[in-house]
Parts: structure tokens; sequence; C-alpha cells
């Protein structure tokens, strides 16, 4: 082999090593990237549903109002059309 075939196949190599170790960054990097996103959307669930859990008795009072004064306003008209 020539030496300018050698130091090009030297210098293709050097490159092939360099691109290898970028990748492996890059994939550590998405491996990270997709566990924190994991992480984040498990907390905003997580959020959605303990605030959920707390509000629930109020938003019960609301609709249980709400429908007792339906009931007491067809009631009211009950009575005045009979």
């Amino acid at each position: 082999m020539d030496p300018q075939s050698k130091k090009l196949l030297e210098e293709t190599h050097a490159l092939a090593k360099e691109n290898n170790n970028m990748l492996h960054k890059i994939r550590h990097a998405q491996k990270t990237a997709s566990f924190l996103r994991s992480i984040y959307w498990l907390i905003i669930i997580g959020l959605g549903i303990g605030a959920f859990y707390f509000i629930q008795p109020y938003v019960e009072s609301v609709t249980t109002f709400f429908k007792d004064t339906g009931t007491t306003i067809n009631n009211f008209k009950n009575t005045f059309s009979q």
C-alpha cells in the first residue's frame, strides 16, 4: 500500500472513530431527553389527577346546587301552571 493511500485510510479511520463517538453521545442525549420527557408527563398527569382529587368535593357541591336550583325552578313553574 502506498503512503498516500495509507494516510487516507488512517484519516478515514480517525473520522469514523470521531463520528462513532458523536453518535454515541447523541444517542445518550436522546435517551436522557426521553426519560426526562416521560418524567415530565408523569408529573403533569399526576398533578392533574391530584388537583381533581382535591377539587372534586367543591365540584360535587356546585353540581348539587345547580341540580337543586333546577328542581326548585321546575317546582315553582309547576305550582303556577296548575
